[in-house]
């Protein structure tokens, strides 16, 4: 009697799911109506035939995560509640990091920059690092914004990652205590003779006044020419990029973003746009943001691109909360650039192709931008 109730419980359980599912997709579900029966049949058998028994609640989460997965979608995700907290807790209370700039080389995450002074300095991380575990997590597979998350928290609390080094025989586990943390997102010199040289790490809150004053700063030294690097970007926060895109597109459309449901918006340039020829550093870790601000740029024809093509995550995501406090990321629009291109899986590709060489002694990305901006073929 007992296995029934609880059989009957679970299938109470999944019924309230398959409810809402229906609800929502009333077409899906009747086009579907065998694989919706198929869902009961196998929750039934599983209660009722297999060795052990299987709470509610793992099954429930079971298809929840089955769904999400089915999407085929790297940036969609059901976040657990824990997963869940964090997302909250960077934006709703004082979060400490770690003092590192990450990004995806092919599908390893790997520390990009250390910043001076940070926990991860003082504890011996290195650009170049790859992230195997964050607090026992694996990386694999998981999305950038993820990744940051799990890295952040509260100030004074410990993250254990798992690394492995170059040179190193066996992965290193090392303990950091977070604090807080202000990382400057860009740098600025001047080169030679005028050529100014802008590096933006990644897009922050802060991306976009730190790039003004950097523009501002050059052109009170003499810039007559200007190189921005967006290499290794992973992106970030899309207002900034639209500042930093407005500094060189001088009229028009800078980034659509396509709704699948409401209203679609377009952000436009406002016209007071830096008149220097400019030449942008890209390659296949540029994502997200910085591709929004390499694709307004080529699209406009105000700069030209030199590397390799971008990484292609043009998408934007929302986080609906769930009722017992999990949550689900999920992807509701994308980027299209001014001409209306689709970024996401596609990416931005160079005017100029130039591969980086692993071993190169030399960065001939950088030294065919200077040259054609020496050449005037910029």
């Amino acid at each position: 009697m007992r296995r029934d109730n609880r059989t009957n419980f679970v299938l109470k359980s999944l019924g309230v799911l398959l409810i809402t599912i229906m609800f929502s997709f009333v077409a899906m579900a009747i086009t579907n109506y065998n694989n919706v029966g198929n869902l009961v049949t196998v929750a039934r058998l599983i209660q009722g035939e297999y060795l052990e028994r299987v709470d509610a609640g793992v099954l429930i989460e079971g298809a929840i995560k089955g769904m999400v997965e089915a999407l085929d979608d790297p940036y969609s995700s059901y976040l657990e509640p824990e997963t869940l907290k964090r997302f909250h807790d960077q934006i709703e209370m004082s979060f400490g990091g770690l003092g590192i700039v990450v990004g995806y080389q092919g599908d390893n995450l790997m520390v990009r920059k250390v910043f001076e002074d940070s926990p991860a300095e003082q504890e011996g991380i290195q650009s170049g690092d790859i992230i195997l575990e964050v607090d026992g997590t694996p990386t694999e597979g998981m999305d950038l914004e993820t990744a940051v998350g799990l890295m952040r928290g509260e100030v004074g609390t410990k993250v254990e990652l798992v690394l492995k080094r170059e040179g190193e025989p066996a992965p290193l586990r090392i303990i950091v205590t977070r604090d807080t943390i202000y990382t400057p997102t860009v740098d600025a010199e001047m080169l030679e003779d005028g050529l100014g040289y802008i590096t933006i790490y990644m897009f922050a809150y802060n991306t976009g006044s730190e790039t003004t004053y950097a523009v501002n700063s050059l052109e009170e030294q003499g810039m007559t020419s200007l190189i921005l690097d967006l290499r290794g970007n992973p992106g970030g926060e899309l207002n900034s990029a639209i500042i930093v895109a407005d500094l060189f597109v001088e009229n028009g459309p800078i980034v659509h973003i396509d709704h699948r449901a409401g209203t679609d918006q377009t952000h436009y340039a406002n016209g007071n746009a830096v008149d220097v020829p400019l030449v942008v550093l890209v390659d296949e870790n540029s994502a997200s943001a910085a591709e929004i601000v390499a694709g307004a740029i080529k699209d406009t024809g105000v700069g030209k691109l030199v590397g390799m093509k971008t990484y292609g995550k043009g998408v934007v995501q929302a986080v609906f909360p769930l009722a017992d406090e999990s949550g689900l990321k999920l992807t509701t629009a994308r980027y299209l650039t001014p001409a209306r291109h689709d970024l996401n899986r596609r990416g931005v590709a160079p005017d100029v192709v130039v591969e980086q060489g692993p071993d190169a002694e030399t960065d001939v990305q950088l030294e065919t931008a200077i040259s054609l901006l020496k050449a005037g073929n910029a």
